[in-house]
């Protein structure tokens, strides 16, 4: 609230929305107390909006701080602490390069400190966490973070898939306390691939290669001795996420499933048929379920902000309609906008927990073609 207000009043700031934007996220996803508010506002006082080098020199600064008191607080022996500083850092880092394409040697640089950071985590846990390599596309793995669930040969697993040009680093830290709370092992991949080279990333975001991911890192965690393979689940990093529920519904292993289950295909076929009929007098203007929402077999919890990208009203509509046809959706609102930070906590948490109800039994999987899959292909 208090960086909404002076964002608001700061006329500086008004022509860089994707700036200020970042700084709020900052500030909401590390700002615990009053004291680190005012240091955050602090650095937003000295960056001059017209001059990117500042706004980078100052986030880097204010990451590297972080780095060296979790450093710091690892060598105390507090570890809890050391996370929320790594947290920081990396949040931090990644809002520094938000203005430079993946070339730049600056967002490079940051890329290398933020996964410097998690690394660090994963060697300081109780459980030591893993970097893992995931084959994909030719000549493109894939790259993950997988953290153990505690006491368990077999344990039920969450795959959180990282939204297209997001990175996975500040998915774990956000992700870990919800899983290791629940006795679920976490496995956090993004699309980048291994290290700092991004420049294959930009030819597969936009291909339709992006749907085998689901299929690649089930491949994946069915080679684990640890992960039971009738007991994973998939999150979306981004409620909206489509590619992830286009890759659930070419690959039936998963047992639940967080995404926006098939509804921006709805939503953009309405779109399109009622440019159509607008030219055509007589013909439907609306359209019904898509056959990608009806392939999609497992249990799908769609939780999203009140004020999201799509209207509540819409989104329960299409719900309602999809849940007629037979399959299984829960929609959870969340108090909150788009991209807010406190209201993606409150999702986060009801994401968990509605997954850990449906992993308690895994799901029944048809032993031949039904009369109801034959409908839903």
């Amino acid at each position: 609230m208090m960086l909404d207000t002076v964002l608001k009043t700061w006329s500086l700031w008004s022509g860089r929305d994707d700036l200020s934007d970042a700084f709020k996220r900052v500030l909401g996803s590390t700002a615990e107390s009053e004291a680190d508010a005012a240091e955050l506002l602090a650095v937003a006082k000295r960056i001059d909006i017209d001059d990117e080098e500042s706004w980078y020199r100052e986030l880097t600064r204010l990451a590297d701080s972080s780095d060296g008191l979790a450093e710091a607080s690892i060598a105390r022996g507090c570890t809890d602490t050391a996370s929320r500083e790594w947290r920081r850092a990396i949040d931090c880092y990644e809002a520094a390069a938000v203005s430079f394409d993946s070339s730049d040697p600056r967002q490079q640089a940051v890329v290398s400190r933020m996964q410097a950071c998690a690394r660090a985590f994963l060697r300081h846990r109780d459980l030591l966490g893993e970097v893992v390599t995931i084959p994909w596309c030719a000549d493109y793995p894939l790259e993950g973070y997988f953290l153990p669930a505690r006491a368990v040969d077999r344990a039920p697993t969450v795959i959180c898939i990282v939204e297209p040009g997001r990175r996975k680093e500040g998915c774990l830290f956000k992700l870990a306390s919800h899983a290791a709370e629940r006795g679920l092992s976490l496995l956090v991949v993004d699309l980048f691939g291994p290290g700092t080279n991004a420049e294959r990333f930009e030819d597969i975001a936009g291909s339709r290669q992006l749907e085998t991911v689901i299929g690649s890192v089930m491949d994946y965690v069915a080679t684990r001795d640890d992960v039971d393979g009738s007991k994973v689940a998939i999150l979306a990093d981004e409620w909206s996420s489509s590619f992830v529920a286009r890759g659930i519904g070419q690959d039936q292993r998963c047992a639940a499933a967080v995404c926006d289950a098939g509804l921006w295909d709805i939503h953009e076929r309405d779109f399109l048929a009622h440019r159509v009929a607008s030219g055509r007098p007589g013909m439907p203007s609306t359209v019904g379920a898509s056959r990608l929402a009806r392939r999609i077999w497992c249990p799908v919890l769609v939780a999203m902000p009140a004020r999201g990208w799509l209207p509540a009203q819409r989104v329960a509509k299409l719900v309602a309609e999809m849940n007629r046809d037979g399959q299984d959706i829960t929609l959870k609102l969340y108090p909150g906008e788009q991209g807010r930070h406190q209201g993606s906590a409150l999702g986060d948490q009801f994401s968990f927990d509605w997954i850990l109800a449906r992993l308690g039994t895994a799901p029944q999987r048809p032993g031949k073609t039904t009369e109801l899959e034959s409908l839903r292909r």
